[in-house]
């Protein structure tokens, strides 16, 4: 077997990762959706449907007759087709490996497959299970042993903005593709649990490869939307230092405003067109709906009806002034007392606090550890 052709065994998982090497994730739709691996795509060798057979016959029948009705659903034409798109994309991408859920039959014929076609491409021994329980462990080992630096601030201070600044950062938010808050959705939705753990154990990867700089997070929750943030890297964040942002009410307001409601609007109808504005004032009315409780009757009716008479001017005119008319009382009577509850009960180790540009410059300064 050529030297391209050998294939990876658990010795290689750090590089792999560390190049953003391109992979072909040969389980089927299904599996694949549940999560996979940055810098991954599905080219299946199975459907779901067709898995589904081929697993049914393995339990009633055995192996051998699981194998043989494989290789009777996938044949002629269908064969043809899918060892096409594995040996383009190899063509396209030299660098690429094959996987499937244990390193096993699935990736073997397909391998097999594309080297009848006369493309070589390596396999992951151990598959899909092999990569993910080493990006669970070195989750786990790096939540640990690296170095955080927590931002905090009031709700629309630019948290986000900064870190995205800081060179040593991870983006918690962007990795769940959610901004935080109740009214964080985004149009594209939010990855599968186990797309954002192994993606942010890459990025822990990588940071490691790097230096054992302190790497500077945003304070969050446990969950950002539906991800849960793993439980190593949470208490590891609880006990960890802090810079605080700290910038006027208004300015806040100006932030909300901007994110909110300018980008958010613009990201709904970039991808659902016609159906942005309503869907877009869906996410706003039904985030407020989620604080009901916390607001009490007579607080949320009153920033529902601010909330509503700003989109409907919104709708008719464009403009969007009459949004800071429930922004602003839901920041100070409800985002800022919870924030402050919150920093007053838990006890933290404050090492700077300032205004944006003051604290971009404090972590710039840094000496490294």
């Amino acid at each position: 077997m050529a030297a391209e052709q050998q294939d990876l065994d658990i010795r290689d998982f750090p590089g792999l990762f560390l190049k953003d090497t391109p992979l072909i994730d040969t389980r089927s739709p299904g599996e694949f959706a549940k999560g996979s691996f940055p810098g991954a795509v599905n080219l299946p060798l199975l459907s779901d449907t067709e898995r589904a057979q081929v697993g049914t016959t393995y339990k009633q029948k055995g192996q051998a007759a699981a194998i043989e009705l494989g290789h009777q659903l996938v044949n002629g034409d269908v064969k043809a087709a899918r060892v096409q798109l594995w040996c383009e994309y190899v063509q396209q991408h030299p660098q690429a490996l094959l996987f499937c859920w244990r390193g096993g039959l699935r990736s073997q014929l397909s391998q097999a497959w594309m080297l009848e076609a006369g493309v070589a491409c390596p396999r992951i021994v151990g598959g899909y299970k092999a990569l993910r329980r080493f990006l669970i462990e070195q989750s786990s080992a790096l939540s640990q042993t690296l170095p955080l630096i927590l931002l905090a601030g009031m709700t629309g201070s630019g948290k986000t903005t900064l870190l995205l600044k800081i060179p040593r950062n991870i983006d918690l938010e962007g990795l769940a593709n959610h901004r935080g808050s109740s009214f964080g959705r985004r149009p594209h939705g939010q990855p599968s649990q186990i797309q954002f753990e192994n993606a942010l154990a890459v990025a822990l990867l990588k940071l490691a490869n790097e230096s054992h700089e302190p790497i500077l997070i945003e304070d969050e929750s446990s969950f950002i939307g539906s991800c849960s943030l793993p439980l190593t890297l949470f208490q590891q964040m609880k006990h960890s230092p802090r810079v605080l942002l700290a910038l006027p009410l208004q300015s806040r307001i100006d932030n909300i405003i901007q994110d909110y409601v300018i980008d958010l609007h613009r990201e709904y109808c970039k991808v659902h067109g016609e159906q942005g504005f309503a869907l877009y004032s869906d996410n706003l009315t039904g985030g407020l709906e989620r604080l009901q409780k916390r607001l009490g009757s007579e607080q949320y009716l009153a920033i529902r009806h601010a909330l509503d008479k700003a989109l409907a001017i919104q709708q008719e005119t464009g403009k969007i002034e009459a949004h800071r008319q429930w922004i602003s009382p839901l920041l100070a009577n409800y985002y800022d007392n919870s924030y402050n509850y919150q920093l007053a009960k838990q006890q933290h180790t404050i090492l700077f606090k300032g205004k944006p540009e003051e604290v971009e410059a404090w972590l710039k300064n840094q000496d490294p550890v």
